[in-house]
């Protein structure tokens, strides 16, 4: 008897030796749709909802760099992780394709262990999303997860970083002066506030593997694997330009607007990296976050952490 194949796996190719290998390498455990163009693709995602995408770059009239950012501006598809296999072999298209929202990235040829492996990853991410959502792990306010999720996600992700020797970067986020806008406004229009920087947040942190948690009142933090310090504040600066163009209308009709100040570290932690260097790390972009508010705030400082010593 065949297991239950509870996940399915959406490969996007236009080359028929690449589909056939692909579908071979997975398909004892996974349920395997196929797309041949861009368009089919994005067809495909939004009706059967797969939990990952496996995007070619190369394809006639969409490339898969368009195909992918379609994905992450619908919101029926933002949330599907993708991982590119490309026969683009250059660092600035991997660089690209993280930028634009991919999980992963598998250069051709591929080697059907690391293909089986990788996916394997992401999967169990999207289970752990699964899981989390189940287990309360959301703030109930603002709809993204809490403090324990973060913990938890933090955790993970510095052990999987340190042992595949890959960089993990973390923002921390504080929104300028809150307690003054909640004494003004009130607690109703400060909490309305809340919601829409949760928003932009999560919707900055578009891979499957990112995630955007609230630490508790106007705090928040951005876990972003595999990115260096560059990606790290290229998406600081995207998170801290949407909110200083967001606006909120009062019931008098009053425009309301805020900042925020964003700290950001990255690393890639030893191989025996421990806990307490992980809390170094935290704090590293804490520190980063206190120090962009004294520089005036609505602004983004960034450094590199080095399991020895932090150097900013």
């Amino acid at each position: 008897m065949n297991p239950v194949k509870d996940s399915t796996i959406l490969i996007v190719d236009d080359e028929k030796l690449n589909l056939v290998a692909l579908n071979k390498i997975l398909s004892p455990e996974y349920t395997i749709l196929i797309a041949k163009n861009g368009v089919d693709a994005i067809k495909k995602a939004e009706t059967e909802k797969p939990s990952l995408i496996l995007l070619d770059i190369l394809m006639p009239g969409m490339s898969g760099f368009e195909v992918l950012e379609i994905l992450k501006a619908t919101d029926s598809t933002r949330e599907i992780p993708v991982i590119i296999v490309s026969g683009l072999n250059g660092d600035e298209d991997e660089v690209q394709g993280f930028f634009s929202g991919a999980v992963d990235y598998i250069r051709k040829p591929f080697k059907k262990e690391i293909v089986r492996m990788r996916v394997r990853n992401q999967i169990r991410l999207v289970k752990q999303m699964k899981i989390i959502e189940d287990l309360g792990l959301i703030d109930p306010l603002t709809g993204i997860a809490n403090r324990r999720c973060f913990d938890e996600r933090m955790s993970t992700e510095w052990k999987r970083a340190a042992r595949e020797q890959h960089p993990i970067s973390i923002l921390m986020m504080d929104l300028d002066n809150f307690k003054n806008y909640n004494d003004t406004y009130g607690h109703s229009q400060g909490d309305t506030l809340l919601k829409r920087a949760a928003q932009i947040f999560k919707t900055n942190a578009k891979r499957g593997g990112d995630i955007a948690a609230r630490l508790g009142g106007e705090e928040f933090i951005v876990i972003l694997p595999a990115t260096d310090r560059a990606g790290a504040h290229a998406l600081a600066e995207s998170i801290r330009f949407d909110m200083e163009r967001l606006t909120l209308v009062l019931d008098d009709g009053t425009i309301t607007t805020a900042t925020v100040s964003i700290g950001t570290a990255s690393t890639i932690p030893d191989e025996d990296a421990s806990e307490t260097a992980m809390q170094k790390f935290i704090d590293l972009a804490d520190a980063m976050c206190y120090k962009a508010k004294g520089l005036g705030r609505n602004r983004v400082c960034s450094a590199e952490f080095s399991c020895n010593t932090p150097e900013t």
